[in-house]
């Protein structure tokens, strides 16, 4: 798609222009403009890490809305795993299963169950000698996107399966249809219940001739006091739940990795872990391993920025949780092959952010004079010009931003200071004897 629809939004009204959000993106996609920050939609990867930094709540995510249920004849909750790391003493996840049906849906189809099916065909994907290894999972859309415009070189190393979300709503939708012939796909509803805004981006942005099997993304934190309200404990919940400890687990970090019964992975969580797992990787540094588990958010999905409790809270429920789980209610008996309905043809397009001019010459000669001008700059990264280093500021002078060296907050102030001791220099101060100190 040539315009990119972000699930990041900017409140300038509460925006201070502190410039945290500036030095927390990994992209560096923000810049402080006139008071306030200023997101480049080319190079954000919608991970909220600037959501997660704004002292002023003047960042949040964008999502649906459950009012969008009218729209739809017949309406289908998917929660994610990281829902269930919300509630406190929760022993059934029948119970927030049931909650959603309470709260107005007339399905749910759990996205664990999903990821107990793309587990069994990873490790199915992961016998092929003929895929590059080590593989990355392609499960956090952050990530993906991230390696788009990054690390293209590691484009053949993401695994090409649908993550569960996609696949559980297509699963749903077919499951719908089965039971009710009479509904058609424009009557069906398929409501993803989200801990992050990537995913709102995923489900908006249409990849190539696909698109998305998901209707509408509510926010976990949209959903969370609903739920409340109508979790009944005292009742027992209609048996709901098609997944085990290996779907639950998928919610935090190595749930996905662990389920590929393999100790050659790892697991990494948090956007700059991440960055660093993919330098390793491209550089050739990293240890034989045959998957890599990545997420942006620390923790993993509980630690999402539309989620509600604190995500390594929220990871130790789920771990009490899954003690009354089985393993897993949805085995994949190893086959020939992966369904196709399952496997992702379209794979991030490498979007060249850092190009600086259209031919090697011409990027060669822009470079010299950003190294020219960084050596000109303190190099202390104070983010005062609004550029998050000062590699970024002399970037954005070169990159016709209208820009200068003079803009430099610390070169203006040693300029005006070097004016003042200058003009001073010719006024002899009176000498203060030993005497006259101790007086």
């Amino acid at each position: 798609m040539d315009i990119y629809k972000h699930s990041v939004a900017l409140d300038q009204s509460k925006c201070s222009g502190c410039t945290s959000c500036l030095k927390h993106c990994p992209t560096e996609a923000i810049r402080i403009k006139n008071g306030h920050a200023v997101i480049n939609a080319q190079r954000c990867i919608d991970c909220g890490q600037c959501i997660r930094h704004c002292p002023h709540n003047a960042k949040k995510p964008v999502s649906g809305s459950i009012e969008r249920m009218k729209d739809f004849k017949w309406n289908i909750a998917l929660p994610a795993p990281a829902l269930y790391g919300q509630f406190e003493e929760l022993e059934d996840v029948d119970y927030v299963l049931s909650g959603l049906k309470a709260i107005g849906f007339d399905d749910v189809f759990e996205v664990a169950q999903a990821a107990e099916q793309v587990s069994g065909y990873t490790r199915l994907y992961l016998k092929n000698d003929m895929v590059s290894k080590p593989v990355i999972s392609s499960a956090c859309p952050a990530v993906v996107r991230l390696i788009g415009m990054r690390f293209p070189s590691l484009k053949d190393n993401i695994m090409p399966i649908l993550p569960p979300m996609e696949i559980a709503a297509m699963q749903a939708r077919k499951q719908a249809k089965e039971q009710h012939p009479e509904l058609s796909d424009s009557d069906i509803g398929i409501f993803f219940i989200s801990p992050c805004p990537a995913k709102v981006s995923y489900v908006h942005n249409e990849y190539g001739s696909r698109r998305s099997n998901v209707d509408e993304i509510i926010a976990i934190s949209d959903i969370y006091f609903m739920l409340i309200n109508v979790m009944k404990r005292e009742n027992s919940p209609e048996p709901l739940s098609h997944s085990g400890k290996i779907g639950v687990g998928w919610a935090s970090t190595g749930g996905e990795a662990s389920a590929i019964f393999n100790d050659k992975y790892l697991a990494a969580d948090g956007i700059e872990n991440v960055i660093r797992v993919l330098d390793l990787i491209e550089t050739g540094n990293m240890p034989q391993l045959e998957f890599i588990e990545l997420c942006a958010c620390p923790a993993g999905c509980v630690g999402g920025v539309m989620t509600v409790e604190n995500p390594y809270i929220a990871q130790a429920r789920l771990l009490t949780l899954r003690r009354y789980l089985p393993v897993t209610q949805n085995n994949i008996v190893d086959g020939p092959y992966i369904p196709d309905s399952f496997i992702e043809n379209e794979m991030p397009v490498y979007q060249p952010i850092s190009r600086l001019g259209s031919s090697i010459g011409e990027s060669i000669r822009l470079m010299a004079d950003i190294q020219r001008i960084r050596e000109m700059l303190p190099g202390i990264d104070c983010g005062a010009c609004g550029a998050p280093t000062c590699r970024a500021f002399a970037e954005d002078i070169v990159r016709g931003s209208g820009l200068s060296p003079e803009d430099c907050v610390i070169l203006m102030r040693d300029r005006l200071c070097g004016c003042a001791s200058g003009s001073a220099a010719g006024e002899s101060e009176p000498e203060i004897t030993e005497d006259e100190n101790l007086k």
